[in-house]
């Protein structure tokens, strides 16, 4: 597989889900892009291009996952790591605390040699909550607060995309740049989750790297969830956390009231591998026109 790496340059503040309105994340799942993609894929007429060529495994994205300055940060591994500071209990608190690092960093904390005396996610952005009114036909105006992050300047996101083929990534870039335009996440329409799409070129070599490694152990960089004749095998020897994804259905034609998707549990990013496995896209429908899909096929490193 070929890879490209896109950093997503944030214009506007960003709500994405983390089960509270008035919270946000600072990072979004790989099935809520896919999502996003298959909706301006279905305005350019693209859909079946796209789904066909993501099902078959010729075009897989990740997570977006944070990018400080021109540092990529990546899950922590599901591993049990012994600091070498081993009487430190503070050392051990930060360790457990950790949620992404540096990925130049990454022997340094497989070793259990990595400082953790500043937080390489201290700068990424701050939270706020905005203050915000939904008018009713009848009645007064009802207020509520929604949680926004801001990224700091030069900070935000990024993306992998791994392809098969020169086609399938001007289609996935296609796609990336026409989500950057209508956004991504919640409150679009009122101007959040709007980016400057980039193709990232500064500092990807080691990342690269650990993408292209051949190696015993695997880290996963994207919610995944395998088939089912591929679940007990990927199990073996695995360290793993489980994610529930729900949400609503955004299409108008699926029904004639808003209807949830079905709750699916999936392997979070970050997730330990020794057997990898292909996963699927799913069908999350239920009782509606047509079918809801939910992403769920693996993006995997080298570690």
């Amino acid at each position: 597989m070929n890879y490209s790496i896109y950093k997503l340059e944030f214009t506007s503040g960003v709500h994405f889900g983390k089960g509270m309105l008035n919270d946000s994340d600072y990072v979004f799942r790989a099935d809520a892009l896919f999502s996003a993609m298959y909706i301006e894929a279905l305005k350019y007429g693209t859909a079946k291009r796209f789904y066909e060529s993501v099902k078959t495994g010729g075009l897989r994205i990740s997570d977006a996952l944070p990018c400080v300055r021109d540092q990529y940060m990546i899950p922590k591994p599901m591993r049990y790591i012994e600091s070498a500071k081993h009487g430190d209990s503070e050392e051990k608190k930060k360790y457990k605390k950790l949620k992404y690092l540096p990925v130049e960093r990454l022997e340094e904390f497989l070793d259990g040699r990595m400082s953790l005396e500043q937080d390489p996610m201290k700068d990424l952005g701050i939270f706020q909550q905005r203050m915000m009114a939904a008018v009713r036909k009848v009645g007064d105006a009802q207020p509520f607060h929604v949680g926004i992050f801001h990224f700091n300047p030069g900070n935000g996101l990024y993306v992998i995309v791994s392809y098969a083929e020169e086609e399938e990534k001007r289609l996935a870039e296609e796609l990336l740049e026409a989500v950057s335009y209508s956004g991504i996440g919640g409150e679009k329409s009122r101007g959040l989750g709007r980016f400057e799409l980039r193709k990232a070129g500064k500092k990807t070599e080691v990342l690269l790297k650990y993408l292209e490694k051949s190696s015993d152990g695997k880290l996963l960089l994207s919610t995944a969830l395998p088939r089912d004749e591929e679940l007990e095998k990927s199990l073996e020897g695995a360290t793993y956390l489980l994610e529930k994804r729900s949400g609503f259905v955004s299409s108008d034609k699926y029904a004639d009231e808003q209807r949830k998707k079905k709750d699916m549990y999936v392997f979070m990013a970050g997730s330990y591998f020794v057997n990898c496995f292909d996963g699927d896209i799913y069908d999350v429908s239920e009782g509606g026109s047509h079918p809801v899909y939910r992403y769920a096929k693996p993006m995997f490193m080298g570690v």
